[in-house]
């Protein structure tokens, strides 16, 4: 009974999901839907809008036609028909991600992460099967097969990772349980795989954090730009709504494409394009105002920026070993360099699945390349982590930590001692259980004045001795 009330529990977390990141889009629709078109609208529009920008939000591309009388009256060329949009905000993904790695993690401690992420991200795809069938625009087009499965692997990965994460520390009685019990066997490499995840989280939060500070700042010296951009575009202050609106879902893809560009690879805006802090080649971009935060030009002394990551891999080393020493399990040198490596692997496929999300097509012509390019991101991301990670993983052991090292071991050996007299003190003996010899003469003890032979002074008289 208590794993179907998880079971239907972890189904409800999804629904809710799917249901808040479905409504956080109806709701802003609506209202621009009603300022722009007013009561009378053709509100059969909206719920089709709506659901695709919702696959779209998932990593589901867009295939747009623009219709033949729009393409005359705006003067678009026929070549720019049709067209992809693929570059995925990344706000509404990582929204499903967290919701299903909290539901993984409420049904991980209930005993049951496996059947609770799998009962979640059916639902889920049932839900993403409803929206792709009904939410269908004779404009915008979604290929069936992934506005299905999609969100539903979205969900199931976030499900999974937080279920997982929870069931290695506490256990499941289940696989983990037996996984963990076989990594155990091998002391030496039992801490090898939580250091690498423990140290893959603080090598994504640094540069993460860092490509956030650089955006900001950026963002501070070059807001005039942006501002230029938004009266150039000559919109009133509902199309100046939707334009910041659409650009907000897009913060957390320019954070992915900033930390490409302190990579070292960066980012391309265009067929034949690039920014990266070796120098900057742009053409003619469009005059969407985030793009005012582009560099004009570029030095090869920003090439310094590639120390960020370089740092992130060395505080995660550093974190991860110092980690090791206070749960007093000090690795030999093949055992870490284990870990400098997985760190810095896991990191690299972290990275490149994210570019491969924020990089794609946003129009016709040039711009169907646009973003930062997978394979080089993940090779420069993972090496710059290896080499910090691998500084303060394989550097020789400091003093201190052998001192703190020689420190647990007598303080252990010092509890084995003091766990062997407590029963000589309650009347035993800290031999007990081990064999005995025949007991020496010598074991007997008298007072000192029975004993012969012996001149014992009387400490009242002294000593009067002539």
């Amino acid at each position: 009974m208590q794993r179907l009330l998880v079971a239907l529990l972890a189904a409800f977390d999804a629904a809710i999901a799917a249901a808040v990141g479905l409504v956080a889009l109806l709701a802003p629709l609506t209202l621009l839907w009603t300022l722009a078109f007013g009561i009378t609208a053709d509100w059969g529009a909206l719920w089709p809008l709506t659901g695709t920008l919702w696959e779209f939000g998932h990593g589901v591309p867009l295939a747009v036609t623009i219709p033949d009388e729009l393409l005359v009256a705006l003067a678009i060329p026929p070549q720019a028909a049709s067209f992809a949009v693929s570059i995925t905000p990344l706000a509404f993904l990582l929204f499903t991600l967290l919701f299903a790695a909290r539901s993984g993690g409420r049904a991980a401690t209930a005993g049951a992460w496996l059947l609770g992420s799998l009962s979640g991200a059916v639902v889920f795809a049932a839900i993403s099967t409803g929206v792709a069938l009904t939410a269908r625009l004779d404009a915008v087009q979604t290929p069936l097969p992934l506005a299905i499965l999609l969100p539903a692997a979205v969900y199931l990965f976030g499900a999974l990772c937080g279920g997982i994460r929870i069931a290695w520390d506490e256990g499941d009685g289940g696989i983990l349980d037996r996984l963990h019990d076989r990594l155990d066997a091998h002391e030496d490499w039992a801490p090898v795989a939580p250091a690498i995840v423990r140290g893959a989280a603080f090598v994504l939060v640094g540069v993460v954090g860092a490509a956030a500070l650089a955006l900001a700042v950026t963002t501070l010296f070059r807001g005039g730009e942006v501002v230029a951009l938004f009266q150039a575009a000559r919109v009133d202050a509902l199309g100046a709504t939707v334009m910041t609106l659409a650009q907000l879902v897009y913060l957390p893809t320019l954070i992915v494409w900033t930390a490409s560009w302190l990579a070292g690879p960066g980012f391309a805006v265009g067929v034949g394009t690039a920014v990266s802090p070796a120098g900057t080649q742009l053409g003619v971009v469009p005059g969407i105002p985030v793009f005012g935060l582009l560099p004009e030009n570029s030095s090869i002394w920003m090439l310094i920026v590639v120390l960020v990551p370089i740092a992130a891999g060395a505080f995660a080393g550093w974190a991860v070993r110092s980690r090791l020493v206070w749960e007093g399990t000090p690795l030999g040198m093949l055992p870490r360099a284990a870990i400098a490596v997985g760190i810095a692997g896991a990191s690299a496929g972290i990275a490149g699945l994210a570019a491969v999300l924020a990089n794609g097509s946003m129009g016709p012509g040039r711009l169907s390349d646009v973003g930062p390019a997978a394979l080089p991101f993940m090779l420069a991301l993972g090496l710059e982590v290896l080499l910090g990670a691998a500084i303060l993983l394989l550097s020789p052991r400091h003093r201190d930590e052998l001192a703190e090292e020689r420190t647990d071991r007598w303080i252990a050996e010092m509890t084995e001692f003091d766990a062997g007299v407590a029963p000589a003190a309650a009347g035993g003996s800290p031999f007990d259980g081990a064999p005995r010899t025949d007991p020496s003469p010598f074991d007997d003890t008298a007072p000192l004045d029975d004993l012969r032979g012996f001149d014992v002074p009387d400490p009242g008289r002294g000593d009067r001795r002539d």
